[in-house]
């Protein structure tokens, strides 16, 4: 591999920055559980570590800029890639399909609440009520004024 640190010096580094050292000297890309294994072979971590702590590393990886996980699920370094074969899906292209799932529901939920079987849940107590409302509109409220 070619990755020559002292153990006093790995000891000091986070498990995705010898990550990214392995990655940097191999050349290779690797998927998350081969990446992980070298790691704690590299830094003579208890075999145990690979289960207790394999999705934490995932979740490092994908949270960290520096590393982009291909289509075939092995990783890379970000860098080796151009910016022009990335697809980068922002927060306002989440939120606008949010928005468009909101504004469908709100179009449902207008539709069922014009629906005419409703007019069917009025009794005769509630047209009493209403019987002497006076609907006016702006330019009659003006005159009165």
């Amino acid at each position: 591999m070619g990755l020559k640190l002292k153990k006093e010096e790995l000891e000091s580094l986070s498990s995705k920055d010898v990550a990214y050292m392995i990655m940097e000297a191999s050349k290779r890309k690797l998927n998350t559980a081969d990446l992980f294994k070298k790691v704690i072979t590299l830094m003579e971590l208890p075999e145990d570590t690979f289960e207790k702590k394999v999705a934490d590393f995932y979740t490092s990886l994908s949270t960290d800029k520096r590393f982009i996980l291909l289509e075939n699920g092995k990783w890379d370094l970000r860098n080796n890639h151009s910016s022009d074969k990335l697809v980068k899906v922002t927060d306002d292209e989440e939120e606008e399909d949010e928005e468009e799932a909101i504004d469908k529901e709100e179009e449902e939920i207008e539709e069922d609440s014009f629906d005419d079987t409703d007019d069917e849940e009025y009794d005769d107590e509630t047209n009493e009520e209403l019987k002497d409302l006076v609907i006016i509109d702006e330019d009659e409220l003006e005159l009165e004024e």
